[in-house]
């Protein structure tokens, strides 16, 4: 696997833990991402528990502590960053059959995490197509799970005028 797809892997991977923290997925799904850090030795698993509910534990005193909503962007950023290292060191560590096998373990978490959409306060999320209708229209976002289009709405025929 190139080293742009791995690197982009595991910044899926650091986006999902973050997605799915705080929400009803969070129980099965760090579960199985401490199964994929500890590859079957209890110590490291129990290791990866401990750093998902640390996790789970600083997002929410940033939601419920901050009152404003950059400081808890701050702090998801520098989670995300800090899970995207950690995926990012655990596959390079792997020997190819094993790297082969966990990337396709975290591609797999990663959809899990984007199965339930969701956004934060302000934001907007879109679990299927999008039609966008603007003045020169331009799309920002992180993730878009579904087709995008960009054009002018369609124009009403002779009939239903």
């Amino acid at each position: 696997m190139p080293a742009e797809a791995l690197a982009a892997l595991a910044a899926a991977g650091g986006t999902a833990v973050i997605q799915a923290a705080g929400t009803d997925l969070w129980v099965t799904f760090r579960e199985r991402v401490a199964g994929l850090f500890g590859r079957g030795h209890k110590r490291q698993t129990e290791a990866a528990l401990e750093q998902l509910d640390q996790t789970a534990v600083m997002l929410e005193q940033a939601v419920t502590d901050s009152e404003d909503e950059t400081d808890v962007e701050r702090v998801r950023t520098r989670l995300e960053i800090a899970w995207q290292t950690r995926f990012t060191d655990l596959l390079e560590s792997l020997d190819p059959g094993e790297r082969a096998e966990a990337a396709e373990r975290l591609r797999e978490l990663v959809e899990l995490a984007q199965g339930g959409v969701s956004a934060a306060t302000g934001g907007m999320a879109v679990g299927g197509d999008v039609d966008i209708h603007a003045e020169g229209g331009s799309v920002a976002a992180g993730v878009i799970h579904g087709g995008v289009r960009i054009g002018n709405p369609p124009q009403p025929g002779p009939d239903q005028r």
